[in-house]
């Protein structure tokens, strides 16, 4: 620029503040040479206040050589905007004289951060509030769920604009009050683009596609926010075909646009659809990516999902832990907690979301030293009081063996949930203290704690571990009558259980028998197992063939069944199954085993020649087993 005036210097370090380049935009406030007016300090105090740095903002204020109520707003505004509400009250109230712009600002502040009662002791002192006074109002009480009060502002409101009408809208769809939201829509004097979009959404949120629908075909001019809710609700409902239609015909779609219908795609499972339109899609951002990751982490293509993770340029917390949840949703748990570990090598701080699946990863590899490691980094990273996370620690410990460490994590929990008494419950279940388990849910009532359906399939677990017969029965019929929970049939697979191991197999069976609802695999599987531990074979033989009838491809059960037939000496019923298990092309997976030395997970596949001494490994095996057969009798149906 050939001559600079004021202006010039104050516009430009306002797009510096504003930009978030407080460095560059100081350095032109200290070499302006003329800084008598007040616009350019206000620009600088705005800047400083919007970043969070109050003490830069108030020396600069108290620098000022002349203030002017703008600079009063501006320093005002850095506190109610960051939720400083005790320094902004006190910075209020020290204030020489106000506007109603101070006024707004004290109200949406104190929205912020929840504060509704001081909001409104601060609007009805307001001495001449305007519009924006009480639309700011409205949407707080619309915002906080209080329809109450905002319809009664509303009657009150002395002018309303299309503001004031769209927070109304916005307070009746949020609380799914459709028909009001209808008759509002109906009585609006004017409307514009939000007030269509709302009313669609509001459709949309209640399952009112159809009325959407042709809310969307009405509306005079298309905007993509209603079309993206369209496709919301009908990607929310698997109609895929009516999504596409509302998308395809779109000529400029926005990123939102694209990744509603990219996760439409992924949580149906249409991954190479979803691929399609996330290559064609030009400005990505990280959630795109995310969406793919936890598309094909959904569907079992971990490969796939780490070859998107790898190609990603910048990577959130929530790209690591889709990454993470997905190997452990898949039984991928070693490979979970390696990319944990990969993780903080690359200066990621993990998040609650991150601990809580790497301790489901060691819980299911029970692998103790790395959950204590993990459980240390919790307490290192501030995350001690999640409650999502102290459950997890429950769960690792009880999976471990290490139920008085995982009693200790629950007597730590402030407020416990139903998940923090249902991990504890299953932990004494999982390791054979029933009374426990009994004396737990007795604890669970008296703290006034409602039981839910996995409470009673741990505790009726817990009794069936542990041969408390009678106990079990007695809370199998409170369930039912009591608390009338419908059984499931987990709880029934838990009673045939029971009933099985302490011999009373035709009472088993009875009740199979008598069922309400349709057998399963599991419950057919604890009748067999009760049947093979009581040598009772016309019983064991019935139950197998129902087994096999829901799970005719699974290995584990023609085992069962065969070991059942060699136990009891008939050789040929045993060649019978092997027959009829080669028949059913069923291949047993390959055995995985691991052990955990010196904070290091250890894994063993059958047969696996890439894992290193596995000839010299097996070589010692043999030798060990020939000893043991030349020193002792080892009586084993199968070599």
């Amino acid at each position: 620029m050939p001559e600079r005036d004021l202006y010039s210097w104050t516009l430009m370090i306002t797009c510096f503040t504003r930009s978030g380049e407080l460095e560059r935009a100081r350095e032109l406030f200290d070499l302006l040479p003329d800084k008598g007016d007040a616009a350019c300090w206000n620009a600088m105090i705005a800047g400083y206040a919007k970043k969070g740095q109050f003490d830069d903002a108030k020396r600069l204020f108290d620098e000022m050589p002349e203030k002017n109520l703008v600079s009063w707003n501006s320093m005002l505004a850095g506190y109610t905007k960051n939720g400083e509400m005790q320094l902004g009250v006190k910075f209020f109230e020290e204030m020489p004289e106000r506007n109603v712009v101070s006024w707004n600002l004290m109200l949406d502040g104190f929205f912020e951060v929840g504060d509704l009662d001081s909001a409104w002791k601060f609007f009805k002192k307001i001495p001449d509030p305007n519009v924006v006074s009480w639309v700011t109002m409205l949407c707080g009480f619309a915002q906080n769920g209080e329809i109450a009060k905002a319809e009664d502002l509303f009657e009150q409101m002395p002018s309303r604009n299309v503001v004031s009408w769209n927070a109304m809208l916005g307070a009746y769809v949020r609380d799914h009050q459709i028909d009001k939201a209808v008759k509002l829509f109906g009585d609006m004097p004017e409307r514009d683009s939000v007030s269509w979009t709302t009313m669609i959404n509001g459709y949309v949120r209640v399952g009112k596609l159809d009325e959407a629908r042709q809310l969307l075909n009405q509306m005079p001019y298309k905007n993509i926010a209603a079309q993206t809710a369209m496709m919301s609700g009908y990607l929310q409902n698997g109609r895929m075909d009516e999504a596409s239609e509302i998308f395809n015909p779109i000529s400029i779609r926005d990123v939102v646009c694209w990744n509603t219908m990219i996760a439409g795609y992924a949580q149906c499972g249409k991954m190479v659809e979803a691929l399609s339109l996330f290559r064609k899609m030009i400005n990505k951002d990280i959630v795109s990516w995310n969406t793919m990751i936890t598309g094909y982490a959904q569907i079992g293509q971990m490969e796939k999902a780490l070859e998107i993770f790898e190609s990603m340029g910048e990577r959130s917390i929530v790209s690591w832990n889709s990454l993470v949840t997905g190997y452990v949703q898949n039984g991928l748990y070693l490979d979970a907690l390696r990319r944990i570990v990969k993780m903080g090598q690359e200066g990621k701080r993990p998040d609650e979301s991150t601990f809580a699946c790497g301790l489901s990863a060691c819980a299911n590899l029970a692998a103790l030293q790395v959950g204590k490691q993990l459980h240390h980094l919790v307490v290192k990273c501030g995350y001690v009081n999640d409650l999502f996370v102290s459950n997890s620690l429950i769960t690792m410990y009880a999976k471990c063996g290490r139920v008085v460490d995982a009693n200790l994590v629950f007597e730590d929990i402030k407020r416990g949930d139903i998940v923090s008494w249902n991990s504890l419950i299953s932990g004494y279940a999982l390791n054979g203290d029933g009374e426990e388990a009994v004396k737990l849910l007795k604890n669970m009532l008296i703290e006034g704690v409602n039981p839910d359906q996995v409470t009673f399939v741990g505790v009726l677990s817990a009794c069936s571990h542990s041969g408390l017969v009678e106990c079990g029965l007695e809370i199998f019929k409170s369930m039912t009558e009591v608390y009338l929970i419908e059984p499931l049939a987990e709880h029934y697979a838990c009673m045939v259980d029971l009933l099985g191991r302490a011999g009373r197999l035709e009472e088993a069976f009875e009740m199979v028998r008598n069922m309400k609802i349709l057998t399963t695999a599991k419950i057919w599987g604890a009748l067999l197992g009760a049947c093979r531990i009581h040598r009772n074979l016309q019983l064991g033989k019935y139950a197998s063939e129902k087994l096999l009838e829901l799970e005719p491809d699974k290995a584990s059960n023609y085992v069962l069944l065969s070991n059942m037939h060699a136990e009891a000496s008939r050789w040929d019923e045993v060649e019978r199954v092997r027959v009829l298990m080669k028949e059913s092309s069923t291949e047993k997976q390959p055995g995985c085993s691991w052990i955990e030395i010196r904070n290091h997970v250890h894994a063993f596949l059958f047969d696996d020649l890439a894992q290193p001494r596995t000839a010299e490994l097996s070589s010692v095996l043999k030798s060990l087993t020939t000893e043991m057969r030349n020193t002792s009798y080892i009586s084993t149906p199968y070599d």
